[in-house]
């Protein structure tokens, strides 16, 4: 009898190039824009993961009741050797987004947002319904 032992995968270069590829948060939006929103007595604070981004590259706009949050990132790495000739240059560009319904009443100065160390807070109010009083209906 002859037994079945499964023997591990070893990565090459190139499969390794690929997991590091799709581990970046620039190429996978499972990395990106990770979002906790946190509840007060009145108000949502948003804390929104951007790492690798600066303030200018963030972009938030109220249109319609949402909320949409969008980044922008860019960059270009160049590599030159001692004779100032070009041996490698890589150049990236990505971008996210996410969005947020937060209801109709709110306008764009009732939204504050910091951008401080990666993290995107964003504090929303607490929309107040309005609750229709009992009225009774006269039958003729």
């Amino acid at each position: 009898m002859s037994r079945y032992t499964p023997t591990r995968r070893s990565y090459d270069l190139f499969d390794r190039m690929f997991d590091d590829l799709f581990a970046s948060p620039f190429v996978s939006n499972t990395n990106v824009m990770k979002t906790d929103i946190h509840e007060s007595e009145n108000s949502y604070t948003l804390d929104v993961e951007l790492p690798g981004y600066q303030k200018g590259d963030v972009s938030i706009e109220l249109d319609d009741g949402y909320l949409n949050i969008s980044a922008k990132h860019e960059t270009t790495d160049e590599e030159r050797d001692t004779k100032g000739n070009v041996i490698r240059n890589e150049r990236y560009f990505g971008t996210c987004s996410r969005s947020f319904y937060v209801g109709d009443g709110l306008k764009e100065e009732d939204i504050r947002a910091r951008f401080e160390n990666g993290i995107l807070e964003i504090t929303v109010p607490k929309q107040t319904k309005q609750i229709e009083t009992k009225k009774t209906i006269s039958i003729e």
